[in-house]
């Protein structure tokens, strides 16, 4: 994900000198000094410092405009600001300790005032705007336009008072956003169980959930923890409890950051002439306007609602078998009656899979689905250093070319970020700078005695984010820093990842790596049929879920914060757009951390789910491998990074602007008289062209 620059990182070690054209590959890890906290601090300083200096460099410039006089130095000082700040946001997320981290929350907020005294610069704006770039190429002249754009939304054409106050304004909502984060990282909660509460759990689960010292076990609301007893636990006590605590991280320390973070939001947001954040927020995005948002979430809603409705009934008839009468499905029983709908009614249990999906295999399985889709090469640094002893190293080639650089930090311990993301590392600029990016995720952690046996939903997410890192790494071939990789509109950034993760479906991809860790057999085609027409159940249900967070997203930021009581907000979209009822003293809008990132525009997730379940149709569906579609989407989709429009990028690979015939099909799967894997062919989704 790529939504604000607080949850990306950057940095060049102190000592680092831009390789040349000829020799990026001597770009040295950006841990490659393993910085104390004093050194930390000096990089930062560093970057800050070079940024400054390529402004004055920019606002000294006496002759005409030109594109190397002016756009050369403020790309430059774009580039060595985003260092600073995705370094030191990447150091929030994953350094061990806590008192390094709160530095590292200082140092964003330093980063984050330079941006905003950029944005609000009036030299540099006229500078840029006076720029004359007819005869440039297109996407300089992109880049150009699209900076002009951001410009005028930061307010640099307003009056000194207001610009005064747009900067306060802002400084307090980095720091309101990292408060925010870093309150989520930070409350790991547990529960304890009885060795019978494990009851229905993986065999493995339970033998690493051994009772402590004093007798108890201790469950926690870790990912691998979580996620197991949520689908598995025949515990109803377990796993409402459980659900409870998950449901409440950072609650009520985040309560009051909300708060002034929304207030932040609508003052910006008003300064600037719009009515509301949402409808700011959305102004330089595909969607357009924060009233386009509530029309694709009511317009969802319409499409899905009847689906989940469905899906929820066969629930309920299981439900009935324990609880006659039972009504309604509550939020602890969410995973764990599609669980039971699946070997009932599919004859498929996700548990079968498991012994096909160890961890090392898993990960070189997706090392080698992304190098042959995409013709490139990937070769492990060993031994390089990095934040954490666990981190590997990997370089990308393409042609025998190196082309990038990324980390892999793939398991929980205190203090960590607690989901799973792409950090982009470094924006690659073309003949200067290799792009970079970090996966952090909370996959189980494999030992000498355990594989780590992940689950399928486990390995679509592994896929989900190398599709963000591989967008990252091939996009980032840039000219400009401003334009690469993923710095583009942030309602985009989530198709190519959601597109990927659909290769979790293709027997074609799986007999490739799922192995029985065991016996080092393949898994069987007709188990991944069995799979697939199980998967199709509940994706109304996950739809409409998010379909509601997206609708709480947007209800947070559409209006007045005087308006909106977030609790009441969350209960009414919860019953409004999901089948799901909520529970009771839960505050899931304290852990909802993209409050804090996408803002009001979560909506990206569903919205790109439509565009990537299209740029999947045209890929053939018994063999994703094949044919020039491959290489096609690599460089229609990828490799423009934010150098052109996302809505042009779409319609130059689809020929068309996106539809919905594709995401409707794939919505209604389950349900449709054919089997799961449908044919998918550009002619079905062709048909409203």
């Amino acid at each position: 994900m790529k939504s604000l620059r607080l949850f990306m990182l950057a940095v060049l070690p102190l000592g680092y000198a831009t390789a040349s054209a000829q020799d990026l590959s001597a770009q040295p890890s950006i841990w490659a000094t393993q910085p104390d906290m004093a050194a930390f601090e000096k990089i930062e300083t560093d970057h800050l410092a070079a940024a400054q200096r390529a402004i004055d460099i920019l606002s000294a410039v006496k002759a005409p405009r030109t594109v190397d006089n002016t756009l050369v130095p403020f790309d430059e000082a774009v580039r060595e600001i985003d260092s600073a700040n995705d370094f030191a946001s990447l150091m929030i997320q994953v350094h061990h300790d806590a008192a390094f981290r709160d530095r590292a929350t200082v140092m964003v907020n330093k980063a984050s005032s330079a941006q905003v005294a950029l944005s609000l610069n009036q030299d540099v704006y006229q500078a840029l705007a006076h720029l004359d770039v007819s005869a440039a190429d297109a996407a300089t002249r992109y880049y150009v336009q699209r900076q002009l754009l951001e410009f005028r939304l930061s307010g640099v054409d307003r009056d000194e008072p207001t610009r005064t106050r747009l900067k306060k304004l802002n400084d307090a909502l980095t720091d309101e956003q990292s408060t925010f984060s870093r309150n989520i990282s930070d409350d790991q909660r547990s529960v304890v169980a009885t060795a019978a509460q494990l009851q229905g759990l993986p065999q493995d689960y339970i033998e690493h959930h051994k009772p402590g010292a004093d007798g108890k076990i201790r469950i926690t609301t870790a990912y691998p923890d979580f996620y197991p007893v949520m689908k598995f636990a025949k515990s109803e006590d377990l796993r409402r409890r459980l659900l409870v605590e998950f449901m409440n991280r950072a609650y009520p320390q985040n309560a009051p950051v909300l708060k002034r973070m929304m207030g932040s939001r609508y003052e910006i947001a008003t300064l600037l002439g719009f009515s509301s954040w949402a409808d700011y927020y959305a102004k330089d995005k595909m969607i357009g306007s924060g009233a386009n948002i509530a029309a694709f979430i009511n317009e969802l809603d319409a499409t899905t609602h009847p689906i989940a409705a469905r899906e929820t009934h066969m629930m309920l008839d299981e439900k009935r078998k324990v609880h006659p009468g039972a009504t309604e499905i509550l939020e602890y029983e969410n995973w764990y009656y599609p669980e039971i709908v699946r070997r009932a009614k599919y004859d498929f249990d996700s548990q079968s899979v498991r012994p096909y999906f160890p961890y090392k295999q898993v990960k070189q399985g997706i090392l080698d689905t992304a190098a042959k889709l995409f013709h490139v090469t990937f070769r492990a640094v060993p031994d390089a250093p990095a934040w954490d002893p666990a981190i590997e190293t990997w370089n990308v080639f393409d042609n025998g070319r190196q082309i990038g650089r990324f980390y892999l930090d793939m398991h929980p311990r205190p203090g960590k970020y607690t989901h799973a993301a792409m950090f982009a590392v470094l924006d690659g600029v073309r003949g200067k700078q290799l792009p970079e990016a970090a996966l952090i995720c909370n996959f189980p952690a494999p030992t000498a005695d355990d594989p780590g046996l992940m689950e399928v939903d486990d390995v679509a997410t592994f896929f989900h984010e190398f599709g963000h890192l591989m967008h990252h790494i091939l996009g980032g071939q840039q000219r400009w820093a401003g334009v690469s990789g993923i710095t583009m509109e942030t309602d985009f950034v989530e198709a190519p990842s959601q597109m990927l993760e659909e290769l979790i479906r293709s027997p074609a991809v799986l007999a490739t790596f799922a192995r029985d860790y065991k016996s080092g057999k393949p898994i069987p085609a007709e188990l991944v049929t069995r799979m697939n027409r199980a998967e199709a159940f509940r994706r109304a249900i996950f739809v409409s879920r998010n379909n509601g967070f997206a609708a709480l997203s947007y209800d947070v930021f559409k209006t007045k914060p005087e308006n909106v009581d977030v609790e009441k907000a969350e209960v009414a979209d919860t019953r409004r757009y999901t089948t799901i009822a909520p529970m009771p003293g839960e505050h899931f809008y304290a852990s909802f951390d993209h409050l804090a990132g996408y803002s009001s525009a979560y909506y990206t997730y569903m919205w790109d789910k439509v565009i990537a379940i299209d740029f999947y149709a045209q890929f053939d569906s018994g063999n994703p491998f094949a044919g020039d579609t491959p290489m096609r989407y690599r460089r229609l989709v990828l490799e423009p990074g934010g150098s052109m429009s996302a809505n042009d990028l779409v319609k130059s690979f689809l020929g068309r602007p996106q539809n919905t015939v594709a995401f409707k099909r794939w919505l209604s799967e389950e349900f449709a008289d054919s089997p799961a894997q449908f044919k998918r062919t550009s002619e079905n989704a062709n048909q409203a062209k």
